[in-house]
């Protein structure tokens, strides 16, 4: 028997086709040929289990070889084999409309279309200058055939040489793919995308080290796992056989899983798999990409995107289904009802779950609560049906490390830390040692603190009190106490806007100048005993300014600079000392000049009076002159009074040692002029 001909398809350059779209994904050829290999002997099992096939099974495997030399790959089954028509009606003809069609209807998802195309066997192709088929069936009288491809549309089709039924792919590698005729690189592949399937896989014999070198044993070298732990039972299987299987999926990790959730779902779809919650040392160590999809134990992809809820790509683990649609591109995956029914279900499992150990192993629970809080607020910030679960153990951590529920904390603090207005006021920091000072000011008041300083909790408050009646999140050091919870009318200040305006000059000469943050001065009653100096960031600007390094799209309040308060505490007997040395030292110098200030002011005053009298065509431009000019000679009046006032900021320590002391209780002086703040503190002495 000796045939030649040519291979139906419509387009007479498939070959450079395959190349060109596939090359990206040039390794999956070994994947598409070895399934090919497993599907053929698990139809021969199935063929002996309907008494179809009456003769020995024998040994059910797929051996994998390669020639060097040769520059060959041979990939060999005892599976059903081929007769020369089926050759003809499975190889020779490949069915689809046209490859520039096929090309563009499947550009977005070139790892998943082969095999589900008719493509898996010729992927071969994309390493390989010529392939051989050495094939026979098991069908009882059936002949040996031989298939012979170059490459192009014309092939051979003769008699073969095997003897036993069962196939035999031979790849002639071209020469820019001989990085596949190397132990390692193949048994990389095959680790990748054949450790878990069905039958079992060989790749050479097993070595072992002697005379200071690997040397082939006696032993088949099997490198997969036919029964892999998402195959079986949950009853089947103990913790320590899913903390083994977990460690085989990721032999480089050597922390072990919070815990995990074995899905086993046969109706309206079929899904298995086992998902991990991973330990997380450092939450920007999480990795996306770790769960791996599998459809009937072939592996597929690590790109689960659309089929897992995006939140949930922070696990790991293993999902197999046949009934995720691979032979499309990820984009339509999002539109998919099947695919959409996958996705809820998982995130209904894994939000059970985590109400379970919840409820049932609280303490379990809180001890794994840091690796579990980065998973569970981006599954609250992501999607609202798993908001709505996971309410109930969604917990807050206070400064003695005590776990609260949402529930839990409104009652341990609403009766202390509800404001004026009926507003229920969480006080949080994210720094316990830079805002220590402000905790203890809290404390002393007998508010409750919380600890917020993971990398989603910032966008988490957020979305608190836009669901919580009558709540709110402040940080603790966001303002003086007294108004950080608001319980009475504030209470005025005893200084005149004069002296107000006088501390405001000498305060702002000692005040850092700095590009990447502004401070303003303010006067606030706070006490006798309060500090006479603190420093504030207003919570509005300062949370825009944290989630904008976060969340691209809100960089215009990550570029403004940080904005501070320096509170200048009216009722502090320092404060009171320092007027006094300014009015006996300076306003003898600035008598002259206020009461020229106070008649330029008049003046100016009488000037806009008048003006505003008329109607504005009615001004005149001399008019407008005039009052420019008394105005321009006020503002020089009042730079050389703040200047004096600057000056004498500038050379007394007193209000250099008080900003200062603002500046280190809040975490602000480094460098130089922490060096200057000991000097000076030192020469105080």
């Amino acid at each position: 028997m000796s045939k030649q001909g040519k291979i139906g398809v419509t387009s007479e350059n498939i070959f450079p086709v395959i190349k060109k779209f596939l090359y990206s994904e040039h390794d999956i050829f070994l994947r598409e040929l070895v399934s090919n290999a497993v599907d053929a002997s698990q139809k021969l099992r199935t063929l002996a289990s309907a008494g179809e096939y009456k003769g020995e099974l024998g040994e059910l495997d797929v051996r994998i070889s390669f020639d060097p030399e040769a520059k060959t790959i041979t990939v060999s089954d005892r599976g059903i084999g081929m007769t020369a028509e089926e050759v003809e009606k499975y190889i020779n003809q490949i069915a689809f409309s046209g490859a520039e069609e096929f090309l563009d209807k499947y550009k977005d998802d070139k790892v998943a279309i082969i095999g589900h195309f008719g493509l898996g066997f010729y992927s071969s192709f994309m390493v390989s200058s010529r392939v051989e088929i050495q094939t026979k069936s098991y069908k009882e009288g059936a002949e040996a055939v031989h298939w012979s491809c170059e490459g192009s549309p014309e092939y051979v089709l003769e008699a073969g040489s095997r003897t036993e039924r069962g196939t035999d792919i031979i790849l002639h590698i071209d020469s820019e793919s001989e990085e596949f005729l190397s132990r390692d690189r193949l048994s990389a592949l095959l680790n990748k995308y054949c450790k878990f399937l069905p039958i079992p896989i060989i790749f050479g014999k097993k070595q072992e080290w002697k005379d200071g070198a690997y040397v082939d044993t006696e032993e088949d070298n099997q490198i997969n796992d036919t029964h892999p732990a998402w195959t079986k039972k949950p009853s089947e299987l103990k913790d320590e056989d899913y903390i083994q299987f977990y460690h085989q999926l990721y032999p480089q990790t050597f922390e072990e899983p919070l815990f995990w959730i074995h899905l086993n779902v046969d109706y309206p779809f079929n899904l298995t798999g086992i998902l991990y919650f991973p330990k997380v040392k450092n939450q920007m160590e999480l990795q996306r990409n770790k769960i791996q999809l599998y459809a009937n134990q072939v592996f597929v992809t690590e790109e689960v995107e659309g089929i897992v809820p995006e939140y949930l790509t922070l696990l790991h683990g293993v999902l197999d289904s046949p009934d995720i649609p691979l032979n499309v591109s990820r984009s339509y995956l999002q539109s998919d009802a099947q695919v959409k029914k996958i996705s809820n279900h998982i995130a209904k499992k894994v939000a059970d779950r985590l109400d379970e150990l919840f409820r049932n192993e609280r303490p379990l629970f809180e001890e794994k609560w840091e690796s579990l809080k980065v998973f569970v607020q981006y599954g609250m910030l992501s999607d609202e049906k798993f908001y709505e679960r996971a309410v109930k153990f969604d917990l807050l951590t206070d400064l003695d490390g005590k776990y609260f529920t949402l529930e839990e904390y409104r009652t341990l603090t609403e009766s202390e830390q509800t404001d004026k207005d009926g507003q229920l006021v969480w006080l949080y920091t994210n720094d316990k040692e830079g805002q220590y000072s402000a905790i203890e000011r809290a404390k002393e008041k007998g508010y409750s603190v919380l600890v917020l300083d993971g990398p989603l909790d910032v966008h988490a408050i957020s979305q608190l009190e836009q669901k919580l009646e009558k709540t709110r999140f402040v940080r603790v050091d966001s303002d003086s106490i007294a108004k950080l919870i608001v319980k009475d009318e504030a209470k005025e200040s005893h200084l005149s806007a004069e002296e107000q305006k006088t501390l405001s000059e000498i305060f702002k000469a000692r005040l850092p100048k700095d590009e990447k943050r502004n401070y303003s001065v303010v006067f606030e009653a706070l006490g006798a005993e309060a500090d006479a100096v603190l420093i504030t960031q207003g919570e509005f600007m300062r949370r825009m300014q944290e989630m904008a390094r976060l969340q691209p799209g809100m960089n215009f309040y990550g570029d403004l600079p940080e904005g501070y308060n320096v509170v200048l505490n009216t009722d502090h007997a320092l404060l009171s000392r320092l007027l006094s040395s300014e009015k006996s030292e300076i306003e003898p110098k600035l008598q002259s000049l206020r009461t020229e200030l106070a008649e330029q002011t008049k003046l100016v005053e009488d000037a806009r009076s008048a003006q505003s009298a008329k109607k504005p065509e009615e001004v005149t431009a001399t008019e407008r002159e005039e009052l420019s000019a008394l105005a321009a000679k006020q503002a020089e009046i009042e730079g050389k009074i703040n200047a004096e006032l600057r000056a004498f900021g500038d050379r007394e320590p007193l209000v250099g040692q008080l900003v200062d002391l603002a500046l280190l209780g809040s975490g602000l002086l480094t460098g130089e002029a922490l060096a200057a703040f000991i000097r000076r503190s030192q020469q105080l002495l």
